[in-house]
Order: C-alpha cells, then sequence, then structure tokens
C-alpha cells in the first residue's frame, strides 16, 4: 500500500512563567561591560595629583648626594656634561678680583643637602653667569691591570685573659641518705643548708664542716633552698608541689604556699622586696607575698618543665630558664614577660647574674650565652663543655677577674675567665666510696659570701667544698691560651 502523506507538528512556545521580559541584545550587554570596566579603573585618570616641582628637585638632590659623594671635590671639567644640563647644578664663575675658583657644581650641591634639610631658594637654583669649562676625557682604564682590594673586616676584639689560680678539693661532707640536689648559703657566711633525694634539709656550720641540724617535713625530692638575707626565713620547694617557709628561730614550718599543679624545681628571692618566685615541672612562673602567702602573679608562657629563676633590684626583675629552649625576663611593674629569648637550641637548666656587671649568663649544652639587661640583648657564646649543664655561677674577683664556672651532668667542673671566654680549668669530682662511676653529675653550687669557695651538691651523695690553690703560681700552673683565628664562628 502506497504510503500517507506525513503530518509535521510544530513546536508551540510555552509561555513563560515568570511573565514576559526584555530581551537585552548581546551587543548592548557587552557595551555596558565595557563602558563599567572603563569607570573603574580608568575613572580617575584625569584627578592625578600634580607634581611638586621642589619634592622632585629634593629627590634628586638626595640621589645625587648618595651617587656623588665620594666625588666632591673634582674639578668641574670631569664632573660630566649630563650634570651641567641640569639647571641648579651649572658651575659657578671665577671671580676675576681674587682669582679664585668657586666650588664645582657637585660640591654645592651636596653642600645644599646637608646643610638643611628643606628645599635650595630659588635664587640658588638659578643658573649663574660664566662660561662653562669644557669637558677633558679621561684616559681608558683597562680592567686587567686594576687590583681590586676588599674593605677590612673588623676583628673582634678578643681580651687576652687574666691568670686564676686552679681550685682543688678542699672539704667532702656526707650525710645524706640521696642525691644531694640544692644547697644555699646563710647571709651571715656561718652555715649552709643541703637538701636532695632523702626529703632531709640538713644544716652545716661552714667552718668546721660539721652537721647542725636536720628539718624534716617535704614528703618528696627537695628541689631548692634560699634563705633571706633579711629575715629568719628558710624557703624550700619540692617535688610534691609544696613550698614552705620555715622559721630559724622556731625550726618549724610556718607558712605554706599552695597553687603549683606539679613539682616545683626552682626558687628565688627577690634582694629588695617580700616576694618570692617558684617555677615547676607545670611551666608557669608564680609570685608570692612572702607574708601573706598570696600569689601575686601566675606568669605562663613556657612550655615546659621551668628549671631555673632568678632575681635581680632592677628591671627586669625576674628571668626564668626553661626546657622548652627560651629565657623569659619578666617585668613585675607591668606584670608581664619584656622580653623572650630563644637562641638556645638545648634545653636551659641554669642561670647566673653577674653581681657587679648588668649581666646575666643562660647555661645549656649547647653553649653558655651571656646577654645583657635589660632588653636581652646577646653578647657573645661561652662554649667548651660539651654536656648537659645543671648548675653555675659567677664569681667577681680581684680587679676585674670575674668567673663563670658551671657545674655538668658527667661530673665536670668548668672554669672560665669571664671577659675573654678562655676555660683555664676543668676539674673532674670522683664518686665517693660506696657509689655507681655513673653517679658523679654536680646538681647545684653556690658560692659563699666570700666568694672563696664553691659548695657544690652532687650524686653521689655528698657535699664538697672547693677552694683556690694557695701553692699556685704563673710559674707552676701557666696560662696556656693562643689567640683564635679569624673563622667564620667568630665572624658573626
Amino acid at each position: 500500500m502506497p504510503a500517507g502523506p506525513t503530518i509535521v507538528e510544530e513546536a508551540v512556545p510555552q509561555a513563560d512563567p515568570l511573565g514576559p521580559r526584555e530581551r537585552t541584545p548581546v551587543t548592548l550587554a557587552v557595551r555596558k561591560s565595557l563602558k563599567r570596566t572603563h569607570d573603574i579603573f580608568a575613572g580617575n585618570e584625569d584627578l592625578k595629583r600634580a607634581e611638586d616641582q621642589k619634592g622632585t628637585e629634593m629627590m634628586l638632590r638626595m640621589k645625587m648626594n648618595d651617587e656623588y659623594e665620594m666625588v666632591r671635590d673634582v674639578p668641574e671639567e670631569f664632573s660630566g656634561e649630563a650634570l651641567l644640563a641640569l639647571p641648579f647644578l651649572q658651575p659657578k664663575a671665577i671671580d676675576d678680583a681674587t682669582k679664585e675658583a668657586q666650588p664645582t657644581a657637585i660640591t654645592q650641591m651636596l653642600t645644599d643637602i646637608g646643610t638643611s634639610g628643606k628645599a635650595a631658594s630659588a635664587a640658588s637654583l638659578a643658573p649663574a653667569p660664566g662660561p662653562v669649562m669644557p669637558l677633558v676625557p679621561k684616559a681608558p682604564v683597562d680592567p686587567n691591570t686594576q687590583i681590586q682590594v676588599k674593605p677590612l673586616r673588623e676583628r673582634p676584639d678578643i681580651p687576652k685573659p687574666i691568670w686564676h689560680p686552679p681550685w682543688k678539693l678542699m672539704r667532702v661532707m656526707s650525710g645524706h641518705e640521696g642525691w644531694v640536689r640544692t644547697v644555699a648559703v646563710d647571709p651571715t657566711n656561718e652555715w649552709f643548708a643541703s637538701s636532695g633525694n632523702d626529703r632531709l634539709i640538713k644544716i652545716w656550720d661552714l667552718a668546721s664542716g660539721t652537721l647542725k641540724l636536720s628539718l624534716t617535713g617535704h614528703m618528696s625530692t627537695v628541689r631548692a633552698v634560699a634563705i633571706s638575707d633579711r629575715h629568719p626565713y628558710l624557703f624550700s620547694a619540692s617535688e610534691d608541689c609544696e613550698v614552705k617557709c620555715w622559721d630559724l628561730e622556731q625550726n618549724m614550718v610556718i607558712r605554706n604556699y599552695h597553687g603549683h599543679l606539679s613539682g616545683v624545681y626552682c626558687l628565688a628571692l627577690h634582694p629588695t622586696l617580700n616576694i618570692l618566685a617558684t617555677g615547676g615541672r607545670d611551666g608557669s612562673v608564680r609570685i608570692w607575698d612572702m607574708r601573706t602567702k598570696t600569689g601575686i602573679f601566675v606568669f605562663g608562657g613556657h612550655t615546659n618543665a621551668v628549671c631555673s629563676v632568678v632575681s635581680q633590684a632592677s628591671e627586669p626583675q625576674f628571668i626564668s630558664g626553661s626546657m622548652d629552649r627560651m629565657v623569659r625576663m619578666w617585668d613585675l611593674a607591668a606584670g608581664k614577660c619584656s622580653v623572650t629569648l630563644t637562641n638556645h637550641k638545648k634545653s636551659i637548666r641554669a642561670l647566673a647574674i653577674h653581681p657587679k656587671e648588668y649581666t646575666f649568663c643562660s647555661l645549656s649544652s649547647d653553649n653558655n650565652k651571656v646577654w645583657k639587661m635589660p632588653r636581652g640583648a646577646f653578647e657573645r657564646n661561652v662554649s667548651g663543655h660539651n654536656s648537659i649543664v645543671n648548675c653555675g655561677v659567677i664569681r667577681e674577683g680581684q680587679q676585674g677577674s670575674s668567673q663563670l664556672i658551671c657545674g655538668t651532668d658527667n661530673g665536670y667542673i668548668h672554669y672560665w675567665d669571664w671577659a675573654s671566654g678562655h676555660k683555664f680549668q676543668s676539674y673532674q669530682a670522683i664518686p665517693q666510696p660506696g657509689s655507681m662511676s655513673a653517679e658523679n653529675a654536680i646538681f647545684d653550687m653556690k658560692l659563699d659570701q666570700s666568694g672563696s669557695r664553691l659548695i657544690t651538691a652532687e650524686c653521689d651523695k655528698t657535699v664538697k667544698i672547693y677552694r683556690e690553690d694557695p701553692n699556685a703560681t704563673p710559674e707552676t700552673h701557666p696560662l696556656n691560651w693562643k689567640a683564635p683565628k679569624l673563622n667564620a664562628d667568630h665572624r658573626y
């Protein structure tokens, strides 16, 4: 059967549900976009600030002062045509009466720049009458025949060290039943206190070395002891989170300072105020009122245990060193940390303040660093120990001959000349009978009030006293020192 006609259905336009809308041609949309772009990026073309003639001239003068300072006194014929083309750098005329040449344009320009910070007057900018000197070309320079001379580096001033007599062991006192962790000397220089893992605070006679008294009260290791120089008080800090105040007239505890969340590792008394600072394993430094037992400040910022706190009368009044490799300087007037020192690469277990200079030293296994207060400006490194440093003191000798003394974890006591950083002695402590050979660490050290005796708290359960050898002379113990060479380590 033949196929029938094909019926094609036409598409019926659907009605817009939103109603009739205006159709925008593409060309009109592009024109509107171009106009908006032009308004954004070129609309302020005619609103530019007018050029300041005086400012431009002053800028040129400053640039030329930097470029041509070295050729201030060069004759005018060698100053170049480009400089003579500027109207305010025309050469001065020669006075026929005195036959004296006036300053060159470069000299005049540099003088105008240096005498005042304002723009030169219009009279000085006007070209001076007179003939222009002809330009004499300079002879060509062969670079192969020139020698480049580098400027001399400023060599650091390393003073020659002062001769110090060597130290030797004077007395060994035994009586503790555990590691001796801390010592403190009485301000009257008659006795000293020691304590450690046996939880006992022992009072020793400094002259004879005999045991006078033992105080009990702590439940764990005593890590720090301090004696007040204005009150008959002794303060102790322990790993049982307690800080105790002992009345030395009654030999009993009269105050407890509660607040630390973990063991208390260090303790320091302010030299002029009735306050004390403690630091511990919780990473906080707490400031206490000595009389009322109330906490004045709780300084946070350290991220690890605080191992050392020292104090001074000037600001910053407390300085703390921590296992987080930071030294923080705390200002009590502002109630916050004033400076944070992050130069160390290893933990800081000890700090020492110089008794006369406005400096202190942070002791660490990487380097002992000397800082200038009050802003903590780094001065120099004192190295040569190569071990973990647990304690240190600075001894002020005669005629400014200071010494830095530190005790390490491997049983060595190192002695440096303070000014030059020369290590003149390293003394290895000998463990006492009954102790292992590895139990020779030195945990704490203090100088007596005269500075002639060094008292150490050691791992072999003893307290040792050292003094300088009275029979030593520069002939028997010569100073073996040689000035270090200037290398990359000394340049920076």
